[in-house]
């Protein structure tokens, strides 16, 4: 059964957020299971440790992080995707990371034990740090 819930993001991403944002390892580890995976905007895979190890060699540093236009479907009690643009201002390994991105954060278990098991993020085009949009610039004319 789908159950379209959009304005109400689940506590654990809330928290995902403020750990996120603080670069808190532990505090994001608790917050994923044990064989999570990340599809990163260019299609490269993180594991669980790779996505910590980001925050805790110091190499990814946020200023700003958050969750905008949430999209919550849940599917039963123990599967929940959540569709958002992240919003974000930081650096990896001192290069500015994409501002936006769009994301699906598929959510697992049954209410307060949910956890994050994947997150597959997307470039938004026209957005800093994203490719440019595809094809000719607007009002360009072709023949």
């Amino acid at each position: 059964m789908l159950n379209h819930r959009k304005d109400q993001v689940p506590a654990v991403l809330v928290e995902w957020v403020v750990a996120e944002r603080a670069g808190d390892a532990g505090g994001i580890s608790d917050r994923l299971i044990e064989d999570f995976v990340a599809v990163g905007p260019l299609g490269f895979l993180l594991s669980k440790r790779e996505w910590l190890d980001r925050h805790a060699t110091g190499a990814l540093r946020y200023d700003a992080f958050e969750i905008e236009e949430p999209q919550v479907r849940m599917y039963g009690a123990e599967t929940v995707l959540v569709i958002c643009r992240l919003s974000q201002r930081g650096t990896y390994r001192g290069n500015p990371v994409p501002t936006d991105t769009r994301a699906s954060v598929l959510l697992v278990g049954d209410g307060a034990s949910r956890r994050i098991a994947e997150i597959h993020m997307s470039f938004i085009a026209g957005t800093p740090g994203a490719p440019p949009i595809p094809g000719p610039p607007p009002g360009t004319v072709t023949r």
